[in-house]
């Protein structure tokens, strides 16, 4: 650990010798960040709202810029109307405040420098998608006791739900507390309350390569409506599910009280081949983003076991894209390099040396992260590509406020290729909180959101009921079709996940900064308990009766060395193929799914006509295309999953 702190803190001077922006970011040196674990921040306002961006004031250049140069990176109006000049990473004035280069800096709103006035690449607008032949369905199951903020699939096969310091929940706790997180049972459909320490408003996570589901980073406690909750900027919380010990079933969440080196409120989280996790971005203290001193646009490495390296370490392609900085999508792909995408930019990243390896051409169209988040998914790994990433990203919005456009639009890259360069598509609306979610069959489905408006407590509109199904092996222009609508409106705080029986859990939707259940003309969209099950199109009708069944896994500790094991199952007559998926659905919240992937690998053995089967399967080569940690295998026969298994990859 020693070494990482030495290397990750000579890195942090240099960087911080290079920007004097992010230099202003961070008030500890690498020494006293190593020794201390925690950086120190400006306060918090320790309220329950979050500071809006809102919509640009001007689409033109400054007419009253002053002609004095930046020091720091920041410009324009709300920034004494300095200008970039020649600042580092590029003379554009942002639309807030910002130098740099993109098309975010260059592009619409763009204050003073080298604007580009529309000189921007178009994105496609919407593309009419005709309806699925078998479309699926929506139905309410239960209620999920606290607002669904964040989620994930625990090894037990239950849903935990994660949410904020909360006024009201449906579920109150021993201590008379309400309860701010829930595990939630599929097969009830019932919700037991779970305590923590520290408030999770807005936190990131991952699961450690134990099979721990981890949330990380927060806000400010809220001792008026609990005094028993603390300071959760810096916090570190595991949750400890097993498929074998039913004992640890609604054992609430643990904080040691190992905490992260800087406060992250809207992180984003990778797990590692070795791993280690990859903690990136955030605020220091929930307050306007459009202030270089509140925000954190450096990573982190935690250990194995969950503790920081003591060393929060600028990354450019963050101080680059403030304030569009917060919960970026980050893939790790099969050379170990991270694609990691902000705002409207995109770049392969070297987690072991510290550079940036490749930057890719801005995707065209909206921003598509926090405060305008559309989804993101790494698209089924497979051998027959050399397990080469496929990354798809769709949605998003122009600005931060509820009269913002939505984008229709979606990008497709192969960031291993030699050429790489975005494929455009566009689903059927602008679509904003959008959220892409794999299926076992290899298509994916995306699910909630709204076609105006943007993320924020109150701030959306038009919300999208219906399911939109994307199947990526068909030729470009025929990749979508229309599924299933609900008739709830799932806008900023819900979730979409994968369970083991191959159905999809809904939740969530809580756009106010405090519990509202009766709606009004000031909150027409309220706080949502109601638990919803999707029923995909290879579970409707007569696929229902094409399950296969009987699965045994000759091993539940698999390596991803490429090494072997064995699946038998049983198969409907006339089955024709079969193949085994590895499914990990990662940590869920605000549209971003995290360390989300799957790959379907490699079998022998399947026989022709026979109902009883047994294939052996291969693992992938490496931690790199499996990182560790619980995995779900689905046998999937002729496009139709059997009940998930639970697995434990190391």
């Amino acid at each position: 650990m020693a070494d990482v702190v030495r290397r990750l803190g000579m890195h942090f001077v240099t960087l911080l010798d290079r920007t004097a922006g992010a230099a202003q970011l961070v008030s500890t040196s690498a020494a006293s960040a190593t020794a201390s674990g925690v950086q120190s921040r400006p306060p918090s306002s320790s309220t329950t709202g979050e500071p809006v961006l809102g919509a640009p004031t001007s689409t033109a250049a400054s007419s009253s810029a002053t002609g004095v140069i930046t020091t720091d990176g920041t410009c324009g109006a709300t920034n004494n109307n300095m200008v970039c000049g020649n600042w580092y990473q590029g003379s554009c004035c942002s639309m807030y405040g910002y130098c740099g280069n993109t098309t975010a800096h260059c592009g619409d709103g763009c204050q003073s420098g080298p604007c580009l006035k529309g000189a921007a690449p178009a994105a496609p607008g919407p593309s009419p998608a005709p309806a699925n032949a078998n479309p699926g369905a929506f139905a309410v199951v239960g209620q999920a006791g606290v607002p669904a903020m964040h989620a994930g699939l625990l090894p037990n096969g239950r849903v935990v739900f994660l949410d904020k310091v909360e006024n009201y929940t449906q579920i109150k706790l021993a201590n008379g507390q309400y309860a701010y997180s829930a595990e939630y049972d599929p097969a009830t459909n019932k919700p037991v309350g779970l305590a923590y320490k520290t408030n999770s408003f807005c936190a990131g996570g991952s699961f450690l390569p134990n099979g721990t589901f981890l949330a990380v980073g927060g806000n400010a406690p809220l001792d008026f409506i609990d005094p028993t909750i603390g300071d959760g900027f810096t916090g570190i919380r595991f949750l400890t599910r097993s498929s074998t010990d039913a004992s640890l079933n609604g054992q609430s969440w643990v904080e040691p009280g190992n905490k992260l080196s800087s406060a992250r409120w809207y992180p984003s989280v990778q797990t590692m081949a070795d791993g280690t996790l990859f903690v990136a971005s955030g605020s220091l203290n929930g307050l306007d983003p459009t202030v270089l001193v509140n925000n954190n646009p450096t990573y982190e490495i935690l250990s194995p076991q969950g503790s920081s390296h003591g060393v929060s370490v600028p990354m450019e392609i963050l101080v680059k894209n403030q304030p569009y900085y917060m919960y970026p999508f980050m893939h790790l792909l099969r050379d170990g390099s991270l694609f990691v995408f902000v705002s409207k930019s995109s770049e392969l990243f070297n987690v072991a040396t510290n550079t940036t390896i490749r930057t890719f051409a801005d995707l065209p169209g909206d921003y598509r992260t926090y405060p305008n988040s559309g989804g993101s998914v790494l698209l089924p790994l497979s051998s027959a590509d050399d397990w080469s990433p496929d990354i798809m990203i769709c949605g998003g919005g122009a600005y931060q406020d509820i009269t913002s456009p939505t984008d229709p639009s979606c990008g497709r890259i192969q960031p291993l290729a030699a050429n790489a360069a975005w494929e455009l598509d566009s689903m059927p609306e602008g679509r904003g909180m959008v959220e892409g979610t794999l299926l076992p069959d290899g298509t994916a489905i995306f699910l909630n959101g709204c076609n105006r408006g943007a993320q924020g407590f109150g701030l959306a509109q038009g919300p999208t009921f219906e399911a939109l199904i994307y199947n990526g092996s068909k030729p470009l222009g025929q990749r979508w079709t229309t599924g299933a609508s609900t008739t709830i409106a799932r806008l900023y705080h819900s979730v979409a996940l994968l369970l083991l029986d191959g159905t999809l859990l809904v939740a969530g939707s809580n756009p106010v900064a405090q519990p509202v259940l009766t709606p009004s003309a000031q909150n027409p969209f309220v706080t949502e308990f109601r638990v919803e099950v999707y029923t995909p199109p290879y579970l409707q009708g007569s696929n229902a009766n094409k399950r296969p069944t009987d699965v045994v896994l000759s091993s539940k500790n698999l390596v991803a060395d490429s090494q072997t094991f064995t699946v038998g199952f049983t198969v409907p007559s006339g089955a024709q193929t079969a193949k085994i998926a590895l499914y990990h659905g990662g940590f869920v919240t605000h549209s971003v799914h995290m360390g989300h992937r799957m790959a379907f690998l490699d079998t022998t053995g399947w026989v022709s006509g026979s109902t009883v089967q047994k294939l052996t399967v291969k693992m992938p080569p490496n931690g790199n295309v499996a990182p560790p940690g619980p995995y779900v295998v689905y046998v999937v026969v002729d496009g139709v999953p059997a009940v998930g298994q639970f697995v434990q990859v190391s």
